[in-house]
């Protein structure tokens, strides 16, 4: 391998994924079968006396006669259609997506030479970051690769030692048996060197394959060695010459600068004078995995949550999860149709945009996420998802975008009163634009409008054009 030297692959947020500002992917696997409280549930049906554990237990037996493997054959995907979740992208609205390449589980989403544990081998029997790849691709949609697989250094160790995952036979399912205490997010011990060139492997045959316009690592990616990090880095930028390319990266997983910082169901308070992204979920329910009963987040939540993120200089990466036969929860699907509804008519103050001098104005305060390394190692050893959450916006928020000379101000609600009142473009104030016309998005006709010392007043029409946030353009 490559001598290591960081600054060769330094890397700026390439314009298109500036501008794409919204994106889409998906957690399915093996795991979507027993759809039982998370994703997780591959890692905590063998931790013996947790919630899903005592599930599998009753439901599917003991951990001996029936392990993770055999969730692979009822995995069948008979309702995977790539061309369908491509159209599903396209109407959300958002400009690039993917499935999850490869989970914790060692359960590889593509036609893998590394990994005979895969889609093609077992379950669907389908390429499947392959097929999504082509039909997004169709549509004019920026393709995503995600790696979360630096967990499974670990991640099948259980307290009952008849439990499959020690019997050697099934090593290939589940990766080398090691003490119980590598499930740690800080583990005690660093994976080795097999493991690492492994997990090298894996990145660099998906980049080979399929050549994806963003690379993402989830958390703990900095287990891994130096020289397998850097060297697959260096492989995504230089070697396989994907100079349109980028990679996000979590925390100290990466040196800063090397892509786009991504930021776990968390936002910050105030613009960054660098692109970054925050990847949440659709899902309601502290998972990223179809469940049981499963709960949305409403279309609104999404449309604040993404307004917000974009003022300040950020993207949203948005999961949703589908059931184990490949289809989506018709919830999901009208959610994101709402979405792709509410973008289709205001894209203009989303897409292609750049902070103004300030991005907020209201009551609510998003404070920046709280990523306590110690707390959140805490959380996850104990089997529980990490859930960095902000706070909702209200009618009287406000966020602004600019385009050029156009400034947008996005309201959070309509106005009981009649008049949206916009104190930051108070006359003389500190970001006191010229303001020669203004006009709401959706309407034709433009606005009248006061300023005083107090704030720009703008009547509003008397009829909505949208629901969830409404979008004044104000040009000179």
């Amino acid at each position: 391998m490559k001598e290591i030297d960081w600054s060769s692959v330094a890397k700026e947020a390439p314009k298109w994924f500036r501008d794409a500002k919204f994106g889409l992917f998906f957690h399915w696997g093996p795991y979507s079968v027993p759809a039982c409280m998370n994703e997780w549930y591959s890692r905590n049906m063998y931790a013996k006396g947790l919630e899903q554990n005592l599930y599998h237990e009753k439901t599917y037996g003991s951990l001996h006669d029936f392990g993770y493997k055999d969730f692979y054959p009822m995995m069948r995907g008979e309702k995977f259609d790539a061309d369908e979740w491509a159209e599903l992208v396209k109407r959300s609205g958002a400009r690039y997506a993917g499935p999850v390449s490869e989970h914790a589980d060692n359960f590889s989403m593509w036609d893998s030479k590394v990994n005979p544990v895969n889609s093609v081998n077992y379950g669907p029997g389908r390429d499947v970051v392959g097929e999504c790849t082509e039909a997004f691709r169709k549509k004019g949609i920026r393709t995503l690769a995600t790696f979360h697989h630096q967990w499974l250094w670990g991640w099948f160790m259980s307290t009952d030692n008849e439990a499959d995952v020690y019997l050697p036979d099934n090593e290939k399912y589940y990766g080398p048996a090691l003490p119980l205490e590598t499930n740690r997010y800080m583990p005690y011990r660093y994976p080795d060197k097999d493991f690492c060139r492994t997990w090298k492997e894996k990145v660099c045959e998906v980049v080979d394959k399929y050549e994806p316009d963003v690379v993402y690592f989830d958390s703990r990616t900095f287990i891994i060695g130096e020289e397998y990090r850097y060297a697959a880095a260096d492989y995504y930028y230089h070697t396989k010459g994907l100079t349109d390319g980028i990679i996000t990266y979590k925390q100290e997983d990466f040196p800063e600068g090397i892509g786009v910082f991504d930021i776990e169901c968390g936002r910050f308070e105030a613009p960054r004078p660098f692109p970054w992204q925050s990847d949440d979920r659709l899902e309601d329910n502290v998972t990223w995995s179809m469940v049981q009963n499963p709960k949305y987040k409403s279309a609104e939540c999404i449309i604040h949550q993404l307004c917000d993120i974009v003022s300040k200089n950020g993207n949203l990466l948005l999961n949703v999860g589908p059931y184990a036969d490949g289809s989506f929860h018709p919830d999901a699907v009208k959610t994101l149709e709402e979405i792709g509804d509410w973008l289709a008519l205001n894209g203009e103050a989303i897409y292609e945009t750049r902070p103004y001098l300030i991005a907020a104005e209201g009551p609510t305060v998003v404070e920046d996420a709280d990523y306590d390394t110690q707390r959140i190692a805490e959380q996850l050893d104990k089997g529980a998802a990490a859930d960095v959450r902000s706070n909702v916006l209200t009618g009287r928020d406000y966020r602004f975008t600019t385009r050029g000379e156009i400034l947008y101000v996005i309201a959070m609600g309509w106005p009981e009163e009649g008049w949206f009142r916009i104190r930051t473009l108070r006359e003389n104030g500190p970001c006191a634009k010229k303001v020669g016309r203004v006009t709401l998005i959706g309407q034709k006709e433009p606005l009248t409008f006061i300023r005083d010392g107090e704030a720009l007043h703008v009547k509003a029409p008397e009829r909505k054009p949208c629901d969830y946030a409404y979008v004044l353009k104000i040009e000179e």
